[in-house]
């Protein structure tokens, strides 16, 4: 096990995770259940990059008819973020939220770590409704967005 995972896996389970190997990686998955939904994330250690990536992933694939809409919402929202950002496969409509670190020099310790995590899971619980908003049709991306106008921090 690596430096990068190994602490990964240290901060998971000191923090009570329930975490498994993702098979072919060196990532570790588990699932989460916010304020305003569930979903899986995945802790994922770049060894050779130094860089620890966390992924919020959300359950459902946007619908092919719904992907552009999803995308500008995203892009609205996305906007005014300072730590992480969503991400949308245009090919199978996976939607993600990403955050990550480059610890190239430094050790990746607890506090470099929590944020990564935290912050994430934060943004996505946040985002939430308005995602499922866009992609059931109830809410025009522009619409959506407009109920989270103070991430615009520019």
């Amino acid at each position: 096990m690596g430096r990068i995972l190994e602490a990964i896996r240290d901060f998971l389970d000191q923090d009570g995770w329930e975490v498994r190997p993702v098979e072919g990686k060196t990532a570790l998955g588990m699932n989460y259940h916010g304020d305003k939904g569930m979903w899986h994330c995945v802790a994922w250690a770049r060894e050779e990059q130094s860089e620890f990536v966390f992924y919020s992933i959300y359950p459902l694939h946007a619908p092919q008819d719904k992907r552009e809409a999803a995308a500008e919402y995203l892009t609205r929202i996305n906007y005014g973020l300072i730590i992480g950002n969503f991400e949308m496969d245009f090919d199978d409509g996976e939607i993600r939220y990403k955050t990550s670190i480059d610890v190239e020099d430094d050790p990746l310790t607890p506090a470099l770590i929590r944020p990564v995590i935290y912050v994430n899971l934060l943004n996505m619980d946040r985002f939430l409704p308005g995602l499922e908003a866009v992609l059931t049709g109830e809410l025009t991306p522009q619409a959506a967005s407009a109920q989270y106008d103070d991430t615009d921090d520019a």
